[in-house]
């Protein structure tokens, strides 16, 4: 019987340092996991790219991933980023190129209109990209990226580093379909989400003549692990509501309602608004229901968590990317899915 795939992902919480980091993810690698996933937020967390070599030069086998936001560097300084990280840990780095919204660029102070959308940004940032790691001297002309005759002043270790396209609305699902390696599916979003994510990027995948089965499925979980069901939910309540707040709710609750997200609900968007609004984040908390949390992440009591994250792995996801919810949960979700 083939062992089970899994990911341990980190990034988001103020809790965790980079030092900190490297040494969970050596502890994962030790477990069996198969990958090291980094997330770069729009809170301004960690950088990516010292948080990646970090981890690599800790590990000696875990695949490296991590979630880059395009514009934030250019699509050249972020192919020879990428390169260097993957020469650095011998052939492992993944990368998840996001769109930049409107919400990213105002964090970010970048103009808000390039003359091309979020979605044609990041489909040419890939494409140009790729043809970097080739380590010839290309040149590509897109709407919003353009240069001729450039190229890496070495030759990358691969001339091929795979793309897994992070996506929650139906235009970055039909994208990741298309051009993608693979996709890492949002988190914070339920089994039946993904299920209904998969027929989208499948049908894309097959209208560009490419083969699925080939296709990496890869998904973040928020996982909450404790003795007690109502203990968990309350430790991860937060980062539900994180992605129910003022900055994302738009380009998040809504896409994920239109792809087919069922625990989030038309007529609580005014009450979490309103909440917010009164109370700030601590109010947004209170107010996200017990639903919500039981329907889009894995949280509970050991066995609860495990069950949880098998119903993802029935929706189709390949490889769980599991993000505990607190530091104190770490070893215990460590050695809950040791293989």
């Amino acid at each position: 019987m083939a062992k089970a795939r899994v990911g341990y992902a980190l990034g988001y919480g103020k809790f965790t340092n980079v030092k900190e980091m490297a040494e969970v993810m050596k502890a994962a690698e030790e477990r069996g996991f198969e990958m090291a996933f980094f997330s770069e937020t729009i809170e301004l967390m960690r950088d990516s790219v010292s948080s990646l070599a970090a981890i690599g030069l800790a590990t000696k086998k875990l695949t490296l991933g991590t979630t880059q936001i395009v514009r934030l560097r250019g699509p050249v300084v972020m192919a020879q980023s990428l390169a260097t990280l993957d020469e650095l840990t011998g052939g492992r780095v993944t990368a998840a190129p996001g769109a930049c919204t409107k919400s990213h660029a105002r964090v970010h102070a970048l103009p808000l209109d390039v003359g091309a959308t979020p979605t044609e940004v990041l489909r040419e940032y890939i494409e140009s990209m790729r043809l970097l790691f080739t380590g010839e001297k290309v040149s590509y002309h897109g709407k919003f990226v353009n240069f001729d005759n450039v190229g890496l002043g070495w030759k990358p270790i691969r001339p091929h580093i795979p793309f897994y396209v992070p996506a929650t609305a139906t235009i970055g699902l039909k994208l990741a379909g298309a051009v993608g390696d693979g996709v890492v599916l949002n988190a914070v979003c339920s089994p039946e989400y993904t299920v209904n994510a998969l027929k989208i990027i499948k049908e894309s995948a097959e209208q560009a003549g490419r083969d699925f089965s080939k296709f990496e499925v890869a998904q973040i979980i928020n996982c909450s692990i404790e003795d007690e069901h109502k203990k968990a939910l309350d430790a991860v309540r937060w980062e539900v509501a994180t992605k129910l707040d003022p900055v994302q709710i738009s380009f998040i609750a809504g896409p994920k309602m239109r792809v087919g997200e069922p625990y989030i609900r038309k007529e609580d968007i005014a009450l979490f608004e309103k909440a917010h609004a009164e109370g700030g984040m601590e109010g947004l908390i209170k107010a996200i229901p017990d639903s919500y949390v039981e329907g889009m992440t894995a949280s509970g009591t050991p066995d609860e968590v495990k069950k949880r994250v098998q119903q993802y792995r029935d929706a189709g996801v390949k490889i769980p990317l599991l993000r505990p919810a607190a530091a104190h949960q770490t070893q215990r979700l460590l050695d809950l899915f040791a293989q």
